[in-house]
């Protein structure tokens, strides 16, 4: 059973820049699809920024085109989002996840692994 762990999470004034990270320490992550997803209160979870296991093509959503980035390091065995020009609607918690061979699709219902979450508040 692949279990993940996000960190990098926290309060931010609006503007601001965080990095998130998700790694494993049982199997490597090359293999996998990596998606991060965001679920606010009363929301439903949604597909931030995913990333294939193949060519690393990745999928934004666009309300965070153009301020997040996603990306891996393999040798490492982590996964990021680089998440700048926060705004306060991106207040949520985030959740890694982790599709076998997956493609980066953006519904949550591919990914069978998840982290545990970390809260991002973007609040001045």
């Amino acid at each position: 059973q692949l279990q993940l762990v996000e960190s990098g999470g926290g309060l931010v004034q609006p503007g601001g820049s965080l990095r998130l990270s998700c790694t494993t320490s049982q199997y490597t992550l090359e293999y996998y699809a990596i998606g991060w997803f965001r679920q606010a209160p009363g929301k439903e979870r949604e597909g931030v920024s995913c990333i294939s296991s193949t060519d690393n093509s990745a999928y934004y959503a666009d309300s965070v085109k153009g301020r997040f980035t996603i990306s891996r390091d393999n040798v490492k065995n982590m996964a990021y989002l680089q998440m700048n020009s926060l705004k306060p609607e991106d207040t949520a918690v985030y959740y890694c996840a982790a599709d076998l061979w997956g493609a980066g699709s953006p519904s949550p219902h591919e990914y069978d692994y998840w982290g545990q979450g970390t809260q991002v508040t973007v609040s001045s």
